[in-house]
């Protein structure tokens, strides 16, 4: 099955761990934890926090499995946080847009909340008009995972799981689900996903974090080059549902095949379904299914910042953060602007389990659902 079958060389080829450190750059690298606060229901929170050699340091707190800022220096070396978030734990809790977190059961939508699997139907919360979207309102970023440091000679990392209640958001199956975060000296942040049932379900999991390169405070992203490595995308209904067709994106505001500023052509996105952005499924080029490969490439032209995105998943959700101007707020009280920041969702396509067409997104029990995405960092 495409969403478990991936080469076991994903786990040690270009973007793992960089065999060629020397022993000494073992301390170079680190990783802390230190409490992030509580939750209204009594539960701490810890935030672990991992740097390498180079300064980049990544924090992630518990609750949600949160990627809570990722920090990189410019070309000049100045060190800014380039992920879109919020101050406190309680913002976290009580607000929505999942900023920097581990969206499951289901990330994106499925068409009227509905499962048919194994002749049973499977009723999901309504959360996105008369769909269900990223799991339900209590989803995966809305539940405090359990962690463990990881502490290797050539990265480091963060180890978190849960377990996921048999019927949780209405989704059948006990799903142990771990994810684990690495960073190591070549600037490569790493997000190795896994997950086993004991009934048959579904299972797709994404990172929610909004980039902004030039610094989270910068203003818009609309500047960002973007390159997306997809010739197809997912052309939708009005509620955003897949069709089943996959469209060329030759001749449409989604042809990233070559660097394009965001903004370029943002204007030609009329339908009012998307709120005058992108929010669109755009279909990987795999030499393989399930094979570590290019995704994508963000630049920000000001700042020099760039990041590159690899993947075993067949697609990429790209969001322009189209919510208005204010509607989310970060720390100090900073108000983010519409498109502050820019998703790049790598995923199985929307709506999977009603499109037969589409790969699969069935877990069974005795299988092993796997997912590598990986971000790479440099200057320009």
């Amino acid at each position: 099955m495409q969403i478990r079958v991936l080469a076991a060389a994903a786990g040690l080829c270009l973007l793992a761990a960089c065999s060629c450190v020397g022993p000494s750059e073992s301390h170079t690298l680190s990783v802390d934890r230190a409490p992030f606060g509580v939750t209204q229901s009594g539960e701490p929170v810890d935030l672990y926090t991992l740097k390498n050699a180079n300064g980049l340091t990544a924090k992630v707190i518990t609750y949600g499995a949160i990627i809570y800022a990722l920090e990189t220096p410019d070309r000049n070396g100045r060190m800014d946080n380039v992920n879109l978030n919020r101050e406190t734990l309680l913002e976290y809790e009580t607000k929505g847009g999942g900023f920097g977190a581990l969206i499951g059961r289901y990330a994106n939508r499925i068409a009227k909340g509905k499962l048919l699997l194994d002749g049973h139907e499977y009723s999901l919360p309504l959360n996105n008009g008369p769909n269900h979207i990223h799991g339900g309102p209590a989803n995966f970023s809305k539940r405090n995972w359990k962690a463990e440091p990881i502490r290797e000679r050539d990265f480091v990392g963060v180890k978190l799981t849960y377990i996921s209640a048999d019927g949780e958001e209405g989704f059948p199956g006990k799903l142990n689900c771990m994810v684990v975060y690495t960073l190591n000296n070549r600037n490569e942040w790493k997000m190795d996903y896994t997950a086993t049932t004991d009934k048959t379900t579904v299972v797709n999991f994404c990172n929610h974090s909004y980039w902004n390169l030039g610094g989270t405070q910068s203003g818009t992203i609309l500047d960002h080059v973007l390159t997306v490595n997809a010739d197809k995308y997912l052309p939708v209904d009005s509620g955003l549902i897949p069709t089943g067709e996959l469209a060329p994106v030759e001749g449409t505001p989604l042809d990233f095949r070559r660097p394009r500023p965001i903004g370029e052509r943002i204007g030609y996105i009329k339908e009012p379904h998307f709120n005058g952005g992108y929010d669109h499924c755009l279909v990987i080029n795999q030499a393989k299914p399930g094979g570590l490969t290019f995704c994508a490439k963000l630049e920000d032209p000001k700042s020099g910042r760039v990041m590159k995105v690899f993947t075993t998943e067949p697609g990429v959700q790209i969001y322009s953060g189209n919510a208005p101007s204010g509607a989310h707020v970060g720390p100090g009280g900073y108000p983010y602007p519409k498109h502050g920041g820019f998703c790049l969702e790598t995923q199985h396509f929307p709506d999977s389990p009603n499109k037969p067409q589409f790969p699969t997104t069935t877990l069974r029990p005795g299988q092993v659902f796997r997912s590598t995405t990986v971000h790479q960092f440099s200057t320009r």
